[in-house]
């Protein structure tokens, strides 16, 4: 008897073994770092989820995984969402994720973004939100009323910086966390108030900082850019910002801007129109907004690069000197064209 007892305990305790290796052992198939499993509201999670483990190979045994998933009753949990499996994670791992509903937030960067449609793309790519959707949404003003912006003035709300949002998150509650942390962004470091001083609104000190983000790369120089915008502005001359030009025409691969374009008929026209476009013209930085807000009082109302190709401008407060500037640097400009046609042999 003791003998068949003691066989028995022996069996149970290599159950228990092999259970808990299959448990606790690592379950995953794929050699890079993680993979996700995404689950929208239909059909039913586990389906949607035994669907992507089974054809994405992503653990080795789907039928043990689903029988412990049963067990911890982890399908009656999990909501719509996307779900992390890191690489070497067991399967009791993976079901405690799915049982707690542990959702692995969506890491969205924000950079530059010039267009609409280039907004929706980056929704489509992160999002459950496809991107046809979100551009939508984000092209009707009914839909943007909520925000209080419209088509022009959407980018507004944008601060270029990383957000997690969870990845079921709708397009609308995707915009109203851009737009909090916007708020937030503006409440701090007395921006309001130096927005005031400059005699703008947020949204005016934006726009104009979308100009200067598309005129120059060199932070320590943007704010004599933003200075000389707003000098016209303060005048009543036209901005005559060759960028609106560029965004007008859509085609931000523009190297010079010829006179032909200039008349160009557009709201964002800033040669034929005075003030402000009537919203940015892309996503500026935070340092460029601050350049925006800190421009120092210069008399400065024309600038051009420098022909030394430094990225650097030349600034001066008359036509004359201006013009001087402008016709050195285009002197350089068709000298580099020249030969750089040479080079390629498209000149003889």
């Amino acid at each position: 008897m003791k003998k068949i007892i003691g066989l028995i305990a022996i069996v149970i305790l290599i159950i228990i073994v092999v259970a808990s290796w299959i448990l606790f052992a690592p379950a995953t198939k794929f050699g890079n770092s993680s993979r996700y499993v995404f689950v929208r509201s239909s059909p039913s999670a586990q389906q949607q989820i035994m669907y992507q483990l089974d054809t994405g190979n992503i653990i080795r045994s789907i039928a043990i995984f689903n029988f412990f998933a049963k067990e911890a009753n982890a399908w009656q949990h999990v909501k719509p969402g996307r779900f992390e499996i890191k690489k070497g994670e067991s399967l009791f791992s993976f079901v405690r994720t799915l049982r707690n509903n542990r959702q692995s937030a969506v890491r969205l960067t924000i950079k530059k973004i010039r267009v609409v449609e280039d907004l929706a793309r980056i929704i489509g790519k992160n999002f459950s939100t496809d991107s046809l959707t979100a551009l939508q949404f984000l092209s009707n003003n009914d839909s943007l009323s909520a925000l209080n912006v419209d088509t022009n003035t959407l980018m507004t709300i944008i601060i270029p910086d990383t957000y997690f949002l969870n990845w079921n998150t709708s397009i609308k509650n995707i915009l109203q966390r851009l737009q909090s942390e916007q708020e937030k962004f503006w409440q701090k470091d007395n921006r309001e108030q130096k927005a005031a001083a400059q005699n703008l609104t947020p949204k005016q000190v934006y726009t104009l900082a979308s100009i200067v983000e598309e005129e120059t790369n060199k932070n320590d120089e943007k704010e004599n850019i933003a200075s000389v915008y707003i000098n016209r502005l303060h005048k009543g001359m036209p901005l005559a910002a060759d960028p609106t030009i560029k965004f007008a025409l859509k085609n931000f691969a523009l190297t010079r801007i010829y006179y032909g374009y200039l008349n160009m008929p557009s709201p964002y026209n800033t040669y034929i129109n005075k003030g402000l476009p009537p919203g940015p013209i892309c996503t500026p930085q935070p340092v460029t907004i601050d350049a925006v807000l800190n421009a120092p009082k210069t008399d400065y109302l024309f600038f051009v690069a420098k022909s030394d190709f430094s990225g650097y401008h030349q600034f001066t407060d008359n036509f004359a000197e201006h013009e001087k500037y402008a016709k050195l640097y285009q002197q350089a400009l068709n000298n580099w064209l020249h030969k750089d046609s040479l080079n390629k042999g498209l000149l003889h």
